[in-house]
């Protein structure tokens, strides 16, 4: 029998962790394509030796893990070079999601992924869940979590889907602009239940 699996997506700073983490806390099994898109690019794997390759030694730090902080930079300021990133890491991450979710246990799953519609998962789930919040609370909350500068943030948001398009390919949406946790998880609840009656 096929499991459900829920697509989680959102814009930076959306607060799709906190989302996934109380679905997770209902017994929900999460596949993360952040994390497995860490996982990929660890010491000595692969991907890593790839990209030291492209971009030479000074993209890794002294520890031997990769410097996302200067590759990002590095993306956002060449489309030549974000492509070849991508059509580095998007097979090999792929296939790791995949593999993850067949692995899970549970009724059904959820695929945590920022780039969802960008990345066309969509066609690896069911449904897809949106959570959603204006752009200035995009901006003023990663400012806050990454101490980044709001002209990065501005530029990554750019480069994701809009939100009208986001909100439009939605089968669920979570209005997460509320500083109201219960409110969230009372929403998470009753989604869980839903898909629960759909698996």
């Amino acid at each position: 029998m096929k499991k459900l699996v829920v697509g989680l997506t959102g814009g930076i700073g959306s607060g799709k962790t906190t989302v996934a983490n109380m679905f997770h806390d209902l017994g929900v099994e999460l596949v993360d394509a952040d994390i497995i898109a860490r996982e990929v690019v660890e010491p000595n794997s692969f991907a890593l030796c790839k990209i030291k390759q492209h971009f030479g030694d000074d993209f890794i730090q002294a520890d031997g893990y990769l410097d996302r902080t200067k590759l990002r930079h590095k993306v956002f300021t060449s489309e030549l070079d974000k492509q070849w990133l991508n059509n580095l890491l998007h097979p090999i991450i792929r296939a790791s999601i995949l593999s993850k979710i067949s692995e899970s246990s549970g009724q059904y799953c959820i695929l945590v992924a920022p780039l969802l519609f960008e990345n066309k998962l969509t066609q690896y789930v069911d449904r897809t869940l949106v959570v959603d919040v204006t752009e200035s609370i995009q901006i003023e909350r990663t400012v806050k979590r990454d101490n980044s500068n709001s002209d990065i943030i501005k530029k990554i948001i750019a480069s994701q889907i809009s939100r009208t398009e986001r909100l439009k390919l939605a089968d669920d949406i979570i209005d997460n602009s509320t500083t109201d946790l219960n409110l969230i998880a009372k929403k998470v609840d009753e989604l869980h239940r839903l898909y629960l009656s759909y698996a």
